[in-house]
């Protein structure tokens, strides 16, 4: 960067004292000699190269904070090797709602494939009773669903929550990618949406940050 480098912000990063148990994650557009070992002299938690995919930085972050938790002395190695794993050292447990069978069997497959375990229901008013029954990292809403679609069962989520104060993170699967779509589903209360038909690497991207490093991993 111009006038001070991502070493030097560093730098004064750690001398700052309500910044000094900060996770740093270094970003470069190439590998340069010397720079690993800095990043460790500095305590920079992942070195990572430009560009970045989404799953990537997800999986360096919990990475990071899970070398420290656990008192790994280099975190830097640590959330390298992690990164390398890719979406198998992800995972999640994901209610899927989605009437359509094809694309129930599309969708699941994906996960799984993914190393994800889903749980499917066909209608909104069943995927309420499945969230009071069992814990989910994750709904993958269809929008349009007989007996309740989807915005409904958002919303029956979302007013339960102002009392549980538990927050299940909600992405909407919509038919077509239509100008103003997004924006609905936010307003919805929903967390993000992806327009079908589904694709695998587009489905595991959008579903990372809502993923978690298993505990024996």
């Amino acid at each position: 960067m111009p006038e001070m480098d991502g070493f030097a912000l560093v730098e004064r990063i750690k001398r700052t004292p309500n910044l000094t148990n900060a996770f740093i994650l270094m970003l470069t557009s190439g590998e340069h000699i010397g720079d690993l070992a800095r990043c460790r002299e500095l305590g920079v938690s992942a070195y990572l190269t430009k560009p970045i995919r989404r799953a990537e930085l997800r999986v360096a972050i919990a990475a990071a904070i899970t070398s420290v938790r656990n008192r790994i002395e280099d975190p830097v190695i640590a959330t390298a090797q992690r990164i390398k794993k890719g979406h198998s050292s992800l995972t999640a447990h994901i209610l899927l709602a989605e009437d359509n069978l094809v694309n129930q069997r599309v969708a699941r497959a994906i996960l799984e494939k993914g190393g994800h375990t889903v749980v499917v229901t066909n209608n909104g008013r069943r995927a309420l009773a499945l969230l009071e029954e069992e814990t989910f990292d994750l709904v993958l809403m269809d929008v349009q669903m007989p007996e309740m679609d989807g915005f409904e069962a958002t919303a029956a989520i979302r007013e339960k929550e102002k009392t549980s104060g538990v927050h299940v993170p909600i992405i909407a699967m919509t038919a077509h990618a239509i100008t103003g779509d997004r924006e609905r589903c936010l307003s919805a209360g929903m967390d993000d949406y992806i327009s079908k038909p589904i694709h695998g690497a587009a489905l595991l991207d959008l579903i990372g940050p809502y993923c978690k490093i298993p505990a024996s991993a």
